[in-house]
């Protein structure tokens, strides 16, 4: 294994947009849903007009631009190329800091964040919170590599980010992540803190203690109930994802309308967007992100990676569900976390008031 440091530049072939052009021209549509809502799915009539502005309005070689106007670069862990983008700050001691993405995300989020954090001085901020900043593609996503057998998970994607940091020749840094990213980075601050200084989190997941599900409050309650919500009602794409993603991949990686709903659909209901994702995201950044699944036709691939063991309920004491490998007893010392809360800063509460959580999950 070499540990060299690649330059990558996006170079996408007209010939892989000539034929997602021809698919979209040739999408077989289903009938609509029963209802005008988006309670069945993401609404037919609002499919077809945003796979008709893709056909005909969209504009990839924008997005590439913009992408290559930051420093990417490959370099190969444990057998896997990673692709990354590495922006250093102008302040010479920044602090370094890897943002990590997750599902159905990509380092397109990232773009309008890497200034203010490289540059706060150009941006309106102090110039002393400068960062250099580590955006990676998830093992299996963008333009990585393509694990090819199991082992992938979020604590070894942990180990390779730590690695990653190191090689870049930071020996100490901060970390970041939402979704999928925060369960690395929540390895990252466990696995490594020697190395961390502290992490950001903005989806912890965590759940009271069984044996005080009895002594909950209201807040925690309604916590509680999003979380049942979203069990029996919004999580049909991570039990077909994280059980069978082979068998929805086909689909995804060969139909450019069925991956656009199956990401878009979670854009309406992950966003703060009052029905309607364009209230929150134009449609070009919608579509940036999409061909970031569609052009690597990283479909399945990538939610398989990372979804590598069954899921528990949060709720019940069942350790099925994936937790961090960490020793059983007195866990090692870990960084300071901070934490935007998904869904809701409730239960994160009972840590500063002394009560009990469950270990944080790794999914």
């Amino acid at each position: 294994m070499s540990d060299d440091i690649t330059p990558f530049r996006i170079d996408v072939p007209e010939s892989d947009l000539d034929d997602l052009r021809q698919r979209l021209r040739l999408t077989r549509w289903p009938e609509p849903a029963t209802v005008a809502d988006w309670s069945q799915g993401i609404p037919l009539d609002y499919t077809r007009e945003l796979c008709q502005y893709w056909l005909e309005g969209y504009d990839w070689r924008a997005c590439e631009t913009r992408l290559n106007g930051f420093p990417q670069f490959r370099t190969e862990i444990d057998g896997l190329d990673i692709h990354f983008l590495h922006v250093r700050s102008p302040r010479e001691n920044a602090l370094p800091l890897v943002i990590t993405h997750g599902w159905p995300g990509s380092i397109v989020e990232f773009g309008k964040v890497i200034g203010p954090l490289t540059d706060p001085g150009a941006h309106g901020g102090d110039p002393a919170d400068a960062f250099h900043v580590v955006c990676p593609s998830l093992p299996g996503y963008g333009f990585s590599g393509k694990p090819s057998r199991p082992g992938w998970g979020t604590e070894h994607t942990g180990d390779a980010w730590d690695q990653l940091m190191t090689r870049l020749g930071y020996p100490r840094y901060a970390a970041q992540g939402g979704d999928w990213g925060a369960q690395v980075t929540t390895a990252i601050g466990a696995r490594h803190p020697d190395h961390v200084v502290g992490i950001h989190l903005n989806m912890p997941v965590v759940a009271p203690d069984p044996a005080t599900l009895g002594d909950l409050s209201e807040r925690e309650k309604a916590a509680i109930a999003t979380m049942d919500y979203y069990r029996k009602w919004d999580s049909g794409y991570s039990k077909e994802q994280s059980t069978r993603p082979q068998t929805i991949g086909y689909s995804l990686v060969d139909s450019p309308a069925g991956l656009c709903a199956w990401i878009i659909e979670k854009f309406w209901s992950w966003t703060d967007c009052d029905g309607d994702p364009a209230n929150v995201l134009t449609r070009d950044e919608m579509l940036d992100n999409v061909m970031l699944y569609w052009l690597p036709g990283t479909g399945v691939v990538g939610p398989a990676v990372l979804g590598e063991f069954p899921h528990a309920d949060p709720r019940d004491g069942d350790r099925s569900g994936r937790l961090l490998d960490l020793p059983e007893g007195d866990l090692p010392p870990v960084p300071p976390v901070g934490g935007a809360p998904v869904p809701g800063p409730a239960l994160l509460e009972r840590a500063g008031q002394g009560r009990s959580l469950r270990r944080v999950r790794a999914a």
